[in-house]
C-alpha cells in the first residue's frame, strides 16, 4: 500500500502539533517517523491510521492501483502502540484466537507457532493481566505481525522490552515486514534507521 501525505497538519486547539508534512511512503517498503517524545510521532501515525482527521491537508492509500477511502482502510492495516491494550482476562490463547477471528493469519502460520515464537514457556492457562510488561508487548507484536494485511503501523515497538526482546522484534520484523508497507513512529533512531529505507523527522515540521 502506497500512502502519500500532502501539506498535512495537525492541531488542538490552537496549537499546531505539525504543519506542511508532504511525504510518500512507498508500497511494500519500511519507513521511520523519528522525533523525541511529544514531538508528535505518535499524533502523526493515527492520521495514517485513520483514527484522527487531520486539520489540513490531505491523505492518499492506494493499493494495488485503487485507491482506499479512510473509512475502509481498517481492513487492511494492524497497529501496535502503547496506548492499546490487550483483553487482559484472556489466556494467551483465547487472544490469539479472537484476534485472528477477525484478521487472517498470514497462510502458514498457526496458533500454535505464533505461540511459539513469542518465547514463551508454561504460560498455560495464565490471564494476560499476569503476563509482565514485556510478554504483553510481544502478544501486541505478534498479532499485528501475523496479521495478513498489507499496512503495519508500529508505535514504539520496542517499548517495555529488554535488549533480548528488542533483538527478538528486530528478528521478528525482519522476518515479518517484507512485501508490506511498515511504519514505525520510535524515538530510538539507531534501532529503527538500521533496516528501515525512510525517514520522515516530525520535528522538521513543527510551526
Amino acid at each position: 500500500m502506497q500512502i502519500r501525505l500532502e501539506n498535512i497538519g495537525k492541531r488542538f486547539n490552537n496549537e499546531w502539533i505539525f504543519r506542511n508534512v508532504t511525504f510518500t511512503f512507498d508500497a511494500s517498503s519500511s519507513s521511520a517517523i523519528l522525533g523525541r517524545n511529544g514531538s508528535g510521532k505518535s499524533t502523526l501515525l493515527q492520521l495514517i491510521a485513520g483514527n484522527l482527521s487531520p486539520s489540513e491537508g490531505k491523505l492518499t492509500y492506494t493499493f494495488r492501483g485503487k485507491d482506499i477511502p479512510v473509512e475502509h482502510l481498517f481492513r487492511f492495516l494492524t497497529m501496535v502502540a502503547p496506548y492499546q491494550e490487550l483483553i487482559e482476562e484472556f489466556t494467551l490463547k483465547e487472544m490469539l484466537t479472537f484476534h485472528f477471528a477477525f484478521k487472517k493469519i498470514i497462510p502458514g502460520f498457526t496458533l500454535a507457532r505464533a505461540t511459539d515464537m513469542m518465547g514463551f514457556s508454561n504460560v498455560g492457562k495464565k490471564q494476560i493481566r499476569k503476563f509482565s510488561s514485556g510478554m504483553k508487548q510481544r502478544v501486541k507484536l505478534i498479532l499485528a505481525l501475523l496479521s495478513d494485511v498489507p499496512l503495519l503501523l508500529l508505535d514504539e515497538p520496542t517499548m517495555n522490552l529488554d535488549q533480548t526482546g528488542t533483538d527478538w522484534y528486530l528478528n521478528l520484523v525482519a522476518e515479518l515486514g517484507k512485501n508490506r508497507t511498515l511504519i514505525i513512529a520510535s524515538n530510538q533512531h539507531q534501532t529503527e534507521s538500521a533496516f528501515t529505507a525512510k525517514s520522515l523527522m516530525i520535528e522538521d515540521f513543527k510551526t
